[in-house]
């Protein structure tokens, strides 16, 4: 059973639910689609009742907009719970506990920022909101002198993001800080079948323009990645699952690898896999149609998938504003300047700057060889690709 919402609702999605004919929650986002797409509409009570009768539920939602709906409509289940205890990150950090009982971790209200007590902190450490989305508000603090700069950049980045997304998702009233994990960070998108089982759809590297940039902008995988990492990560997500008594459940997991080899996890996002419908970057690199391996409960195969695979990295990139331009500046955007740049664009999704700070979203096969197009846009601020208004 699927729940629509904004920001973005994928081609690849929508054919999906079109073509399996699965129960899609009758709102004002599915409305705009059930039609011209015969999507099999349900009217919210049916919905409902539906979830509530049926022993086995497969839930998913593109986006975490609709939690609000799943904690007032869907009460009545163990869901809301689920969902509340992976979004709040304190109470996540609580959850792990028993197995990282020695994790730094310290919940901060957003109007005692200017007045925290910095001295129990250690350095460098992460504050970020305790429900966030895309990086907002995500900062390193190397010294205590960088704390004035840093409140002052998260205020101004809150006040610059007020109304894209609501409370459930992004909310700014709170924020944790956190003990820095130092490491290569990876996404995972995964869910946990009808008896608990960890299922693994893809492995993403995230990959950052420099140590202190924690902004969203490249993602890979690749042949080597799933294989290196696939059985690392289903041990820990088997201990959390564990944790959270969690069955039919889908999430995207962050998680860093110390250079000591520990597996830390970051943050969970419930509901949902890759935001934006990009966990899609799983149909271009390797045929795996996410939504249909969840509802119909699939395992990949992962020897067979890889084959022919070899020496190719399959990347997902985000193309966001620069920070000092605003979307009324910019005249037009040159996509074809922005696709060509890499030797083999997979798709690519423009996106309407006026409502969100990116302008587009691309997936690219690159061969390793030629790792230097995607690090020359990892680094790149993006201006040559905008046209500015005269």
């Amino acid at each position: 059973m699927i729940i629509l919402d904004k920001p973005y609702v994928s081609e690849l999605m929508e054919e999906t639910l079109k073509s399996n004919g699965f129960p899609v929650l009758k709102n004002s986002e599915a409305e705009k689609l059930g039609e011209a797409k015969n999507i099999n509409l349900i009217e919210e009570n049916a919905f409902i009742d539906k979830v509530r009768n049926e022993k086995n539920i497969f839930l998913y939602s593109n986006s975490e907009n609709s939690i609000n709906w799943i904690s007032k409509n869907l009460s009545f289940t163990n869901i809301p719970e689920k969902i509340n205890l992976f979004k709040d990150k304190v109470k996540f950090r609580d959850l792990l506990k028993p197995i990282f009982p020695d994790f730094f971790y310290k919940e901060i209200k957003f109007n005692e920022l200017e007045s925290f007590n910095l001295s129990g902190c250690s350095y460098p450490f992460i504050i970020k909101p305790a429900v966030g989305f895309f990086s907002l508000g995500v900062h390193k603090v190397k010294t205590a002198a960088q704390w004035p700069s840093t409140v002052a950049e998260i205020k101004k980045e809150i006040t610059q993001a007020q109304g894209l997304y609501p409370e459930s998702v992004v909310d700014t009233t709170k924020f944790i800080v956190e003990q820095n994990i130092e490491g290569t960070e990876f996404a995972i998108d995964t869910y946990f079948n009808e008896k608990g089982k960890p299922v693994i759809l893809n492995i993403l590297e995230h990959k950052f323009p420099n140590e202190d940039d924690l902004t969203d902008r490249a993602y890979i995988t690749s042949k080597y990645i799933i294989e290196k990492y696939h059985p690392h990560f289903e041990y820990l997500l088997m201990k959390i699952g564990a944790l959270a008594k969690l069955k039919n459940f889908p999430m995207h997991i962050e998680v860093r690898i110390t250079n000591e080899g520990e597996i830390i996890p970051i943050e969970v996002n419930p509901m949902r896999f890759t935001g934006w419908c990009l966990t899609d970057i799983a149909h271009y690199a390797y045929d795996i149609n996410v939504y249909d391996y969840y509802i119909n409960q699939k395992t990949p195969d992962w020897e067979t998938i890889l084959k022919g695979k070899e020496e190719k990295v399959y990347s997902m990139i985000i193309a966001s504003l620069p920070k000092d331009i605003s979307a009324k500046e910019i005249d037009t955007i040159n996509y074809d300047k922005f696709t060509t740049h890499f030797e083999k664009p997979l798709a690519l999704r423009k996106i309407n700057y006026n409502e969100y700070p990116v302008f587009g979203f691309l997936f690219a096969e690159t061969r390793e060889e030629n790792w230097n197009e995607i690090d020359y846009i990892l680094k790149s601020d993006l201006k040559e690709f905008i046209q500015l208004k005269s």
